[in-house]
């Protein structure tokens, strides 16, 4: 997908809405650990995946932004370790001369004051002072793919981040389910939109109805029936 389209349907839709419609299509909910937040809250990104695998050394990145695409999202391993750093100000700055979208670390940063000021937007578990601790020998395929968390991404994956977190999508099918968030988007916006409205979302998606059937279907369950109505408040 064209980076401007994609960052142009992101812009009205949440990473919320992307897991829903995972698992709406039935394709892995492929989310950042829990703690992983923008240095700057509001910031958001999407773009491919530019992986890398951190050992020690900033070569790595340098290298990484000589195979990136402009749009492209510099996604860093460094096995989540909360006992170093491994961006800092200048990897943040050549990234963005480089025409990166943004950055997502499964692991720290540092340098705050000085990436805020520089306005990329950089995805991490936190910050420390300390740069990196140690130089190991670089692992192989460190620019093929790059852990996060429970999950390995590459070059075939698409990285988003709001407020809610990161998520990744695989690049193949990534229009369809851009699609199929916009609807679950428009379904939950007309939801709502009837709650100001005061009917509630119980009256909306005839919860009494569903006790009343489960009764008599005790195999029933919620999903089931919010598909015969065309509820998205799950899924």
């Amino acid at each position: 997908m064209d980076p401007q389209e994609l960052r142009r349907r992101f812009a009205t839709l949440t990473t919320a809405h992307l897991a829903d419609a995972c698992i709406r299509a039935r394709v892995p909910v492929r989310c950042a650990p829990a703690s992983t937040r923008a240095v700057v809250p509001g910031d958001r990104l999407a773009g491919r995946v530019a992986p890398a695998r951190h050992a020690g050394s900033v070569d790595v990145f340098l290298e990484a932004f000589e195979k990136a695409a402009p749009g492209d999202v510099l996604v860093v391993d460094n096995g989540g370790r909360l006992d170093e750093s491994c961006v800092g100000d200048l990897v943040a700055l050549e990234a963005r001369s480089a025409g990166l979208e943004g950055v997502v670390i499964w692991g720290l940063h540092r340098d705050t004051a000085d990436i805020r000021a520089i306005g990329l937007p950089v995805f991490s578990l936190g910050s420390i002072p300390t740069g990196p601790l140690r130089l190991d020998d670089r692992p192989e395929g460190a620019l093929e793919s790059a852990v996060v968390g429970e999950w390995t991404v590459g070059r075939d994956d698409l990285v988003l981040g709001d407020d809610d977190g990161v998520i990744f999508l695989p690049a193949a099918g990534a229009g369809d389910l851009l699609t199929l968030a916009e609807k679950i988007r428009d379904t939950e916006r007309r939801q709502a939109e009837r709650i100001h409205e005061g009917v509630s979302l119980r009256e909306q998606v005839r919860f009494g109805a569903y006790l009343a059937e489960r009764e008599r279907t005790p195999s029933l369950t919620f999903r089931d029936h919010l598909r015969a109505v065309g509820g998205a408040v799950e899924e």
